[in-house]
């Protein structure tokens, strides 16, 4: 009999597009995997990987009638299902996840940590809140994983868990489909065509959610800064609208700043890969990361990343190495780095070529994989159960 792994996160679309490589890894080691969310239109993906979908109505801000009868299905959830592991993502099912299986008395909980929803611009009272939140989830662990270095030094000093009780995890994305070497000319003509793009202007691209905290404003205003020195300069924001968020941003944006005339939205796309053959730069002006896949994704693909100089940003890219780091809302000096790799395509291209060698040295993801696998045979015998590969040798000589 597999051992029985429950993957939480709130909404489908983490699950199918943040989870579903290291979800199918673990079963293809045997483990019997469920995907735990709110129902949405990436589960049929999900199902069609093999990976057995749950679907618990959850959101992604507190609500808390919604968020009792959440946590209430989730506990007769578990004790149906008989989980010996339950791992949750993100802050939300970070908390009802973890509450959850420990009053259905699953043996081994597990959090990812993605990075922490509080930071030091917020107003006291709501930063005091998620740092409550993030204890009361901690008391619930076995072991947090954390995908960054700095978060695990925040979570010891605010007092949200033990030194020992949090291990750093790291991030990773699919190298092999992030290759430049991968991608055809054919296709990217027909993009240039699609989206209006001029192979002979330099294209700057952001990929990630339409939402203020991933620094769309400020990318708008260094873009009008730059555009009066580098008139030439096509903008490519690929990415999804996010209503469900209070700072969710449309593409009509772009025209408040007068610069929408440089700007092409393309919306969720599966092309990811091709779209970032495209640019001559990437840009994530973000206020808040766990450990963003997005400058891995450009860096795999050969792409110079500029990012903020933030926690989370900073282990994604090496200043130097495979992009250049600015200031937290500092737009004069996003549209002084984006204006130094235009003027300078030596450095962006030694800083494309230092992304890749980072990326297969470093970005990996099946080195999480193998950490997390290696996660659950350590609980496990910590536990006095048996993992996965003892379980299936004892299936053979049955």
């Amino acid at each position: 009999m597999s051992i029985r792994v429950a993957h939480i996160t709130t909404i489908d679309l983490s699950l199918r597009y943040l989870l579903l490589n290291q979800l199918c890894s673990l079963q293809a080691a045997g483990y019997q995997v469920s995907g735990i969310s709110a129902p949405g239109p990436d589960v049929p993906t999900v199902e069609a990987a093999g990976i057995r979908h749950i679907a618990v109505p959850m959101t992604r801000t507190f609500t808390p009638t919604a968020d009792a009868k959440a946590l209430a299905q989730l506990v007769r959830i578990m004790r149906r299902e008989r989980f010996t592991i339950v791992h949750t993502h993100t802050p939300k099912p970070g908390l009802l996840g973890q509450l959850a299986a420990r009053i259905a008395g699953v043996p081994i909980v597990v959090n990812t940590l993605h990075g922490f929803y509080f930071h030091d611009g917020m107003k006291p009272f709501w930063r005091n809140f998620y740092i409550m939140t993030e204890k009361i989830a901690a008391r619930c662990s076995d072991v947090i994983l954390s995908q960054n270095a700095e978060d695990m030094r925040t979570a010891v000093r605010e007092g949200i868990c033990r030194a020992s009780a949090i291990k750093y995890l790291g991030n990773g994305i699919d190298i092999r489909r992030f290759d430049r070497r991968r991608i055809a000319r054919q296709p990217l003509d027909a993009l240039r065509h699609e989206f209006g793009l001029d192979p002979q202007r330099p294209v700057i691209g952001f990929v990630g959610r339409l939402v203020a905290e991933k620094g769309i404003h400020e990318l708008l205003r260094a873009a009008q800064r730059l555009l009066t020195v580098a008139p030439t300069a096509q903008f490519l924001f690929v990415g999804p609208l996010d209503h469900e968020k209070p700072d969710a941003i449309t593409p009509a944006i772009a025209a408040d700043y007068g610069v929408a005339h440089a700007c092409t939205f393309t919306g969720l796309r599966e092309d990811v890969p091709e779209l970032y053959a495209l640019m001559d730069l990437f840009v994530l002006p973000s206020h808040r990361e766990g450990f963003p896949r997005a400058p891995m994704e450009a860096s795999a693909m050969g792409v110079p990343a500029i990012v903020t100089d933030i926690r989370g940003c900073r282990e994604a890219v090496e200043d130097g190495v495979n992009g250049l780091l600015t200031p937290l809302g500092d737009c004069a000096a996003l549209a002084a780095a984006m204006l130094r790799l235009l003027q300078q395509p030596t450095l962006a291209h030694t800083l494309g070529a230092g992304g890749r060698r980072l990326a297969e040295e470093r970005f990996d993801e099946e080195l999480v994989f193998a950490k997390v696998k290696a996660e659950y045979s350590r609980l496990l015998a910590l536990k006095g159960q048996p993992d996965q590969q003892e379980v299936v040798a004892r299936e053979r000589t049955a």
